[in-house]
């Protein structure tokens, strides 16, 4: 036992105080603390899944890799890619055009091909070509973009900085979102996913496992950690549709931007709704159709013209040439009640 004085708060010596001392001992055995066990060993890896994972990659780039080209606009330094359909036509972007009236395409066995420019639509950012001649490049299979699903593997295909068949691979982030292009106008039903695009890859096919192409790759957000953008394929067929019919797309506008949302599964059981998607309104151009009629952010548009509409695919399709000066109905979701109004669509000038 010690005896050490206490300092108190002024330095003075207060009472001692006792301290009891307990002297170590070298000579016993240190205690040890266990190490916990697992009950059981970790699960192995399972490599099937990871060949199942190449095998369906592979699969896809083996259907669609060799419809794949580049394109190249004649008198320009320019690079991008495109995807061969039937009937000998390219869906591309339009800003791979350039412009421009003619092309080379170099097909994926390195031979070089002359294409001419049949229509293009800088709304969407799709641009369709067609062969001079005829080749033995095999179409790829357009499939329908509204089957996806968030978290689907997809592929894409491309020729980033003049390198032919280059493939990355990723997943579906969202469905239906909208993006500002090059001219300022807003380019609508995209496709995002995470798989890496580069310079060069635009106009390139994203394809599913199944190998059909559901969508045009467009666009890579700068500094947005690998957020990238394609063209929805139902789009792209309305767009070919409406080139080689009329050579350019004629279209309605109500004046809004808008994304396909789901619709909420309770609100869906209280409105009975058997649908499992709407059309959101983000923003709204002043002075517009939907403006005058009241629309505002935030609604959600159900129906056009007494059709269903589930995704902007659906209302582009409504909002066609015929639907310029026309009063339509429109059904819209506002604060959870059902809402009827009536909006007369203006014709959308080309961007």
């Amino acid at each position: 036992m010690k005896l050490y004085r206490k300092a108190t708060k002024y330095g003075a010596l207060a009472q001692p105080v006792r301290v009891r001392t307990t002297p170590l001992d070298f000579s016993r055995e240190p205690r040890m603390t266990p190490v916990l066990q697992p009950s059981q060993p970790s699960e192995p890896i399972d490599l099937s899944l990871l060949d199942a994972y190449s095998q369906a990659v592979i699969g896809a780039v083996d259907a669609v890799g060799p419809s794949v080209v580049r394109v190249a606009p004649l008198r320009s330094n320019g690079v991008g890619c495109g995807v061969v359909v039937s009937g000998g036509l390219i869906l591309t972007n339009n800003h791979v055009t350039q412009g421009a009236r003619r092309y080379e395409i170099a097909g994926p066995d390195g031979r070089v091909y002359l294409a001419s420019l049949v229509g293009d639509d800088p709304d969407t950012d799709l641009a369709l070509l067609r062969f001079d001649e005829p080749t033995s490049i095999p179409p790829a299979r357009l499939g329908d973009s509204k089957q996806i699903r968030r978290g689907q593997l997809v592929i894409a295909i491309g020729a980033p900085l003049g390198f032919e068949a280059t493939v990355t691979a990723g997943v579906v982030s969202a469905l239906g979102r909208s993006l500002r292009g090059e001219r300022g106008r807003m380019i609508e039903d995209l496709i995002q996913t995470d798989a890496a695009l580069n310079p060069g890859n635009s106009g390139g096919p994203l394809v599913t496992a199944a190998g059909e192409v559901v969508g045009i790759n467009t666009a890579i957000i700068a500094g947005a950690q690998g957020i990238c953008f394609a063209v929805a394929a139902n789009t792209a067929r309305l767009v070919m549709g409406e080139i080689l019919e009329h050579g350019r797309v004629r279209r309605a506008t109500i004046g809004v931007v808008a994304q396909q949302t789901p619709i909420p599964p309770q609100l869906r059981a209280d409105l009975n709704l058997e649908q499992l998607y709407g059309v959101l309104v983000t923003a709204i151009a002043p002075g517009g159709p939907a403006d005058l009629c009241g629309i505002l952010p935030g609604d959600m548009i159900l129906a056009v013209g007494g059709r269903t509409v589930t995704g902007l695919d659906d209302l582009l399709r409504q909002l066609d040439y015929d639907a310029v000066d026309t009063p339509t109905d429109f059904i819209l979701l506002r604060d959870g009640r059902l809402l009827a109004v009536k909006i007369t669509p203006r014709e959308r000038k080309r961007g």
